[in-house]
């Protein structure tokens, strides 16, 4: 009787890894059209380590770390939540959503240039021609008219780029770094310290904070699953399924997550899909399935979301 359950549980845990963290996208461009982006984010990240934090309680798991695992964790929060996440959904006031989750797509490329570059890694074969493929995709996505046109959009396009670069850079400090051994505390430190700097910048920025109450039904909804299931029920499922099956299938999310995104933007936000966009998503996924067959590479892509 284990086995079905299980089976049960792994198709829930992929749905979860495919079409939510597919969503966020759309539920960050919803939200960030009536919201200031960093405010956004620091309510989204503060509110779900907070609620990570609560349920570690209730599970009656210890949450107490070291000075050094705090650091460590307040580092990996601000290269991957803070400045990774919170300049994406401050780019996606100017780009589309689609577009946004197909360049954030190429982050495997990223990641292997900065370990050649920083570790002096040398670049294997089958990765070089992923390298070469997701170059050409990522061309053929940015060099189209109808995107370069929309006010701001280079600036969008350029801030999800330093975004990436902050992911690919986490990636190699926290392979390095000490860190808590659970990942439920793990994250919910990074989740909570990210909500504190982004908080910060948003106090910097000069943004106008406002009470949910004043917010749009849709801009609430999309906050809500942003905080439930965007960062905790799908983060929970990627690591249940890094557990139970193998790294190349968890990776799988890599190539889903932007057309779940493309579909969801045209659908709800009658964003446009040219013909350019979907040929420079087939080269540029196909780069990343030759990148991601390194298993090194896999485990990254849940901190991008």
């Amino acid at each position: 009787m284990g086995k079905p359950r299980n089976t049960t549980l792994i198709i829930l845990a992929f749905f979860s890894i495919y079409v939510i963290w597919g969503s966020t996208y759309l539920l960050n461009k919803i939200a960030v059209t009536e919201l200031p982006p960093f405010m956004l984010a620091s309510v989204r990240f503060g509110s779900a380590g907070l609620l990570i934090f609560l349920l570690a309680k209730f599970m009656r798991i210890n949450i107490s770390i070291s000075k050094e695992q705090w650091i460590n964790t307040t580092i990996a929060g601000f290269l991957f939540l803070a400045f990774g996440n919170g300049t994406v959904v401050w780019a996606l006031k100017y780009v589309d959503s689609g577009f946004a989750a197909l360049e954030v797509s190429a982050q495997p490329l990223v990641v292997l240039f900065l370990m050649r570059v920083l570790e002096g890694k040398k670049i294997q074969t089958m990765s070089l021609i992923g390298v070469v493929l997701g170059i050409i995709g990522i061309y053929l996505l940015v060099s189209q008219k109808e995107i370069i046109n929309q006010e701001n959009s280079v600036l969008g396009m350029f801030m999800i780029f330093l975004a990436m670069l902050s992911w690919a850079y986490g990636s190699l400090f926290v392979a390095r770094a000490n860190l808590p051994s659970n990942y439920f505390v793990n994250t919910g430190y990074q989740m909570v310290m990210a909500g504190v700097i982004l908080l910060l910048a948003s106090l910097l920025f000069g943004e106008t904070w406002s009470a949910p109450t004043t917010w749009s039904s849709p801009v609430q909804y999309s906050l809500l699953l942003l905080i439930f299931f965007g960062s905790i029920v799908a983060f929970t499922s990627f690591n249940y399924l890094l557990k139970v099956v193998s790294p190349e299938k968890v990776a799988t999310s890599t190539y889903v997550n932007p057309i779940v995104a493309l579909a969801l933007g045209w659908y709800f936000l009658n964003e446009q899909i040219t013909t350019q966009s979907i040929v420079a998503a087939a080269i540029l996924l196909t780069g990343v399935y030759f990148i991601n067959t390194k298993k090194k590479l896999m485990i990254f892509s849940r901190f991008r979301r």
